[in-house]
């Protein structure tokens, strides 16, 4: 778990200069955990991403919150709001200049976190469950059986870039908070991100990933090796059953 998310009044000032300084006054209509290391995690952010992409990120946070409400789960008891908090704003780092490496984006990201929170004394053990949530973020079927907080990390993201679960927010709240943190075009915008950054290091996009899914629309037809050519290839000899 990470350390207890008191709203200290230190925290708490430190938060509000932060927004006052970013121009983010949209911060001050939702109730956002204020911790000395929320406030570094969105100043991290925001410095090191695409402002399109750090809006999606507040955004993520903001739904994953508001659908873990409606399914009776209560922050501090059924999971650590600050680690919510943490995975959603830092999940998509690997989409930065700072955090573009020579892996899939997911994980250059949740390495850069990682670094992040332990350059600000985290825990080991909340480094481990951001890291999981956001390496996993894009792997369905996975997230969701890693823990609570990896499992709304990725909730908040569908819902953000797939619109995934949004008949359950409440009624107006995506309006609300688009209003205060544009989309932009958010999920064409992020994709094309993506591309770009397999187009340039093909290394960050297997065949398999889901970078290497995008990748494959962007190339000439049988470039990029699908299951199927991976499979025939392997030198085993295997053929069709049928």
């Amino acid at each position: 778990m990470a350390d207890a998310p008191t709203d200290t009044g230190t925290d708490a000032a430190s938060f509000d200069r932060f927004a006052f300084v970013s121009g983010l006054s949209a911060f001050s209509g939702f109730d956002l955990p204020r911790t000395s290391l929320t406030t570094e995690a969105l100043r991290f952010a925001e410095e090191a991403e695409p402002a399109v992409v750090f809006r999606h990120s507040v955004r993520s946070y903001l739904f994953a919150r508001a659908l873990a409400d409606r399914r009776g789960a209560q922050a501090g008891v059924d999971y650590d709001d600050e680690l919510v908090f943490l995975g959603c704003v830092l999940h998509d780092l690997g989409l930065s200049e700072l955090g573009n490496g020579d892996q899939r984006f997911e994980v250059d990201g949740a390495d850069l976190a990682a670094r992040f929170l332990r350059d600000h004394g985290a825990a080991e053990q909340a480094v481990t469950v951001v890291w999981d949530a956001i390496a996993l973020h894009t792997s369905d079927g996975i997230a969701s059986r890693k823990g609570p907080e990896v499992a709304l990390v990725q909730e908040g993201i569908a819902a953000d870039a797939l619109g995934r679960d949004k008949e359950l927010l409440p009624e107006g709240f995506a309006d609300r908070v688009h209003a205060a943190f544009p989309r932009e075009n958010l999920a064409f915008a992020m994709t094309d991100l993506i591309v770009q950054q397999a187009l340039a290091n093909p290394a960050k996009a297997g065949p398999l990933s889901f970078p290497g899914q995008l990748l494959r629309h962007h190339l000439p037809e049988g470039t990029l090796p699908d299951w199927y050519d991976l499979i025939t290839n392997a030198g085993w000899g295997d053929r069709p059953v049928r």
